[in-house]
């Protein structure tokens, strides 16, 4: 899997002798990407051992400088639950190159749905689901906090 910038597109392998070094990374990008509440950073380890879930990441310059989390609990639909690229590192097609290895990895599963929770205020993100043929589904009122709805959005697969 390529990707349109120099960083190069991993999947975490829970064997890998880079677990420990990733995932320490990826939890401070966690923490200082996302508010406390929001934040995996005290549950990635439990996450990532999930059976049905994978993670992949952009490496750059001995960096992390973006993940996706995704999993698929059934055979019929498929999540990403988690997709961050570092502050610094955005709008250089990060994002892009993740979301469309999530993608193609829950396709080769086979699932007929992928779907996701966005904040309806995250305009990149918004605008980044919706090119790659998100719709929005619903809107979840507190779904991050009491004050803060989320955009359900999901991608069909056609069933062949």
């Amino acid at each position: 899997m390529g990707s349109s910038t120099s960083g190069v597109i991993t999947e975490l392998q829970r064997n890998s002798n880079s677990w420990t070094k990733v995932v320490d990374e990826i939890v401070k990008m966690e923490r200082k990407i996302f508010p406390k509440h929001e934040s995996l950073a005290r549950h990635f380890d439990e996450e990532l051992k999930k059976k049905n879930s994978g993670m992949l990441y952009i490496h750059m310059d001995g960096q992390v400088v973006g993940y996706v989390m995704y999993s698929w609990p059934s055979s019929l639909s498929a999540s990403i639950t988690k997709l961050a690229v570092k502050e610094s590192d955005r709008r250089q097609g990060h994002g892009e190159a993740l979301l469309k290895g999530a993608i193609e990895k829950c396709r080769t599963r086979k699932v007929q749905r992928i779907s996701l929770h966005v904040d309806p205020t995250r305009n990149a993100a918004m605008n980044l689901y919706k090119k790659f043929g998100f719709q929005v589904d619903d809107l979840i009122q507190g779904y991050y906090s009491p004050d803060r709805p989320a955009y359900r959005m999901y991608l069909d697969f056609d069933s062949n």
